[in-house]
């Protein structure tokens, strides 16, 4: 049966873009980063929130054949730089503070921390596109 959930992946327009991004902006720290030139140049590349071992993103380019035709990729391309692909919660302890430390690390917001019934919600996006939330529980 399932065990644990390991990776989730977060497709991006460049890798060297989502690296800056998740690991400068957002603070989080390599776990894998590995090419492999018998796959015509895959690269692996995750990165993970420090503190929190068990979870990583994987930053994946959309892939061609034989995992999506050109039209799908295509497609998919688009609706993550459209912010429809994301869906990502993140917990912070302090919404406000966390907002505004993102901002000057030029994170650009598409929602300003917001009163919830479940607590305080901001929501950004990556370097490709997509929105994630973060949230302060009550």
């Amino acid at each position: 049966m399932l065990k644990k959930l390991t990776n989730v992946n977060v497709w991006v327009h460049d890798q060297e873009e989502a690296l800056a991004f998740y690991t400068e902006k957002l603070g989080m720290e390599v776990r894998a980063d590995v090419t492999l030139p018998e796959l015509g140049g895959f690269r692996w590349l995750t990165v993970g929130l420090p503190g929190q071992d068990d979870v990583a993103l994987a930053l994946m380019t959309v892939p061609g054949p034989p995992v999506f035709d050109d039209e799908t990729r295509a497609a998919l391309e688009t609706l993550v730089a459209k912010g429809a692909a994301g869906g990502l919660f993140f917990s912070v302890d302090d919404c406000q503070s966390a907002y505004e430390e993102l901002v000057k690390r030029g994170v650009e917001f598409s929602q300003e921390p917001t009163e919830q019934p479940y607590g305080i919600d901001a929501g950004f996006r990556d370097a490709s596109g997509n929105h994630f939330r973060m949230a302060q529980s009550r």
